[in-house]
């Protein structure tokens, strides 16, 4: 690996995640630099186009470059393809129905499943929409997006059954989105329709913004306390990585302790 170029991309990302301008010695401390050795990295990247130094207050931030070329691998980004693979380990995995959904105004839209092989199995159709207060892959966008109970109902209107167990009020389903956002997946207990059960979670783009949801559908049958259980930490597994896949940042450490390693014994 080249350690200068890992070390100002490391220091790159770090200023973007800052949001804020920043000064030599915060870059200094938070890669364990000395101060000539960062001074040399932002420099670089300055003079690349990369960063933006304030000579006045002797700060940096990164310039617009950054975000001009983001968006442009935004654009080209294939959803259903990229994330396709992971669908695929997550349905060999588990053995159950797997699929990627989109939220369009009350509704999610099918776009990729893979189908169980057991003989008894959930069925989804890509192309097809669901109501996204009832099934899982809806309720974890919901979530993600933080609807209160006023949003929630001006989204709704009135929150129609579709079996006995649909949640028809509008209090209830924002306290399940709270307790669904807190634990990073949803639930639905055969609320779309009998028989059927389901988990899923939201996928993150690198702004932040939940695009998308990998579900899983299992039959109410297999769907016990052990099984969901096992399921769920598969499926936000599959979910961070599609997220990794975006350029998502749950945040943590700035840089991984073998990279900081590296810069430190070449600085």
């Amino acid at each position: 690996m080249d350690s200068t170029l890992a070390k100002g991309l490391a220091v790159l990302e770090w200023l973007a995640r800052q949001q804020r301008d920043c000064r030599l010695v915060e870059v200094a401390q938070a890669f364990g630099l000395a101060r000539s050795n960062a001074h040399r990295t932002l420099q670089t990247l300055v003079e690349c186009g990369w960063v933006q130094q304030n000579t006045s207050s002797s700060t940096y931030r990164p310039s617009l470059r950054l975000f001009e070329l983001g968006a442009l691998v935004e654009d080209g980004l294939d959803l259903k393809s990229l994330i396709h693979p992971l669908l695929a380990q997550l349905a060999q995995s588990s053995g159950e129905a797997i699929h990627l959904t989109v939220l369009e105004g009350t509704e999610i839209i099918y776009l990729d499943k893979f189908d169980s092989p057991l003989p008894v199995a959930a069925y989804s159709r890509i192309g097809g929409r669901a109501p996204a207060y009832c099934v899982a892959s809806g309720k974890a966008l919901l979530a993600a997006i933080g609807h209160d109970a006023s949003s929630l109902r001006a989204l709704f209107g009135k929150l129609v059954p579709h079996t006995p167990h649909t949640l028809t009020d509008i209090e209830a389903l924002q306290a399940e989105l709270l307790r669904s956002r807190a634990r990073g997946w949803a639930e639905n207990r055969q609320e779309w329709r009998l028989g059927v059960c389901g988990l899923g979670a939201p996928i993150f783009n690198a702004r932040g913004q939940a695009v998308a949801a990998i579900g899983i559908s299992v039959p109410s049958i297999r769907f016990q306390r052990a099984q969901a259980r096992t399921l769920s930490e598969q499926l936000i597994a599959c979910a961070r990585d599609a997220s990794q896949l975006l350029g998502y940042f749950s945040g943590g450490e700035n840089t991984s302790p073998s990279l900081i390693a590296t810069q430190r014994r070449h600085s």
